[in-house]
């Protein structure tokens, strides 16, 4: 949620903002007008609360006809109060859900556009030249028949399309990414978690993810529960209604994820690159907001030094306004190079929130200025599909077969994935 003493501050920066995430720039003149109603209600509603009080007080020392006089202009004035209180209620409800629509004020360093407007920082690592190897490299899918590791014949037959089964030493493999990203965040001094994956719409909505996105998250009508498509929603609701000390904390959580991919029909349909359940193990920070711009360089940092384990070529981009989510003030992504491909695809991205989760969902702490929001911050440690699809395709053999990156080895055991 955005702060509404900003907005009145400078309504300009809020519509300059909305209008490069291409979304909808009425909404803050709208929000600005309801913000203005809800002001006057309150104003009103405490000015006859506080004349209710002193007439209240005018009774009890009344005899008589004056007694009773006041009497009847309190029971007038009671309903006066409580029609102000009604319509305070109704002004806060309206400039709520508009403040709802309204994406976090995006950092000026963003780059503006769309999907493909994003800007290369860096590149690490080269590409195999696997011709001069003397083979045509497999895709992931192939591979994973070879060794018996993926399956998705039997994952679509059990649970539909972009469903699969890991097997044997693709299950072994998801097994030792896990622990390496948690030996790795527990060594940063994140704490591990292993949160709960159904949760209550305060906590999908206080993170964000009942806007733009709410199409590609599974809801439970039923129970009025959701899955969440990554912890990083569990995580943050963790803290929900309550008062920090001792900042930073930093909460690294493994769970499943779950996403609907409305609006995917045709893409990626072979293998399992996007589909609708993976695990993924996330970091998340609650910091002071001077301090949140250099956690997110840290966060980056850490994502950068597990995929650097891995022997992976890949590049970090900045991500464009267009393509962030409401909460993001900036996100930068990850993309690993797939051969079969001839392109990076995103394997991890972190995001700075601010305070706008945290003003949702009531999480603060207390400075000598008083009482504020924390600042918010995401990153994907490691998730599963897609750096096993990367570890596949750049590590694998003439013969089919596929070296383990050294990292691993200590937590999977072998040093190669042979045929099966």
């Amino acid at each position: 949620m955005i702060d509404l003493k900003a907005l009145r501050e400078d309504p300009e920066a809020f519509r300059s903002s909305q209008k490069v995430r291409g979304g909808d720039v009425a909404v803050i003149d709208q929000l600005l007008a309801a913000d203005d109603a809800r002001r006057e209600a309150i104003a009103n509603f405490e000015s006859l609360r506080a004349e209710q009080n002193t007439l209240s007080k005018s009774v009890g020392a009344a005899k008589g006809d004056e007694k009773n006089s006041l009497l009847e202009n309190a029971k007038k004035l009671s309903a006066l109060v409580k029609e102000a209180d009604s319509k305070r209620a109704q002004a806060e409800e309206i400039a709520h859900k508009l403040s709802l629509e309204v994406a976090n004020l995006i950092d000026p360093e963003a780059p503006i556009g769309g999907e493909a407007d994003f800007k290369v920082i860096e590149t690490v690592g080269k590409a195999r030249d696997f011709k001069s190897e003397g083979f045509e490299p497999k895709d992931h899918v192939e591979i994973g028949k070879i060794i018996k590791a993926i399956d998705t014949e039997r994952g679509a037959k059990v649970a539909g399309a972009r469903s699969y089964y890991l097997t044997g030493v693709g299950a072994l493999l998801e097994l030792a990414l896990v622990n390496h990203a948690i030996a790795t965040a527990v060594k940063a001094g994140f704490i591990p978690m292993i949160p709960p994956v159904l949760v209550k719409p305060a906590a999908m909505e206080g993170t964000g993810f009942l806007g733009q996105a709410a199409e590609n998250v599974y809801h439970l009508k039923e129970d009025e529960l959701y899955l969440v498509g990554t912890s990083e929603v569990p995580l943050a609701a963790f803290h929900m209604d309550e008062i920090l000390d001792n900042l930073p904390i930093r909460y690294a959580g493994y769970s499943p994820c779950f996403r609907r991919e409305a609006g995917s029909y045709g893409k990626d349909t072979r293998g399992i690159i996007r589909v609708h359940q993976f695990d993924k193990v996330e970091m998340f920070t609650f910091c002071k907001p001077e301090d949140a711009k250099a956690e997110h360089q840290k966060l980056l940092n850490w994502e950068k030094e597990f995929f650097n384990s891995l022997d992976i070529p890949y590049r970090v981009i900045d991500v464009a306004s267009g393509d962030l989510g409401a909460s993001a003030v900036r996100k930068f992504d990850i993309e690993a190079w797939i051969p079969t491909q001839q392109a990076y695809r995103e394997v991890t991205s972190t995001s700075n929130c601010t305070q706008f989760q945290a003003r949702r969902l009531n999480i603060r702490y207390k400075d000598e200025s008083g009482t504020k929001a924390v600042a918010t911050l995401n990153g994907t440690l490691v998730a599963i599909p897609r750096t096993i699809v990367a570890i596949l395709e750049n590590h694998q053999q003439k013969d089919g077969s596929v070296k383990v990156p050294k990292a691993l080895i200590p937590f999977l055991g072998m040093d190669t994935l042979v045929i099966a």
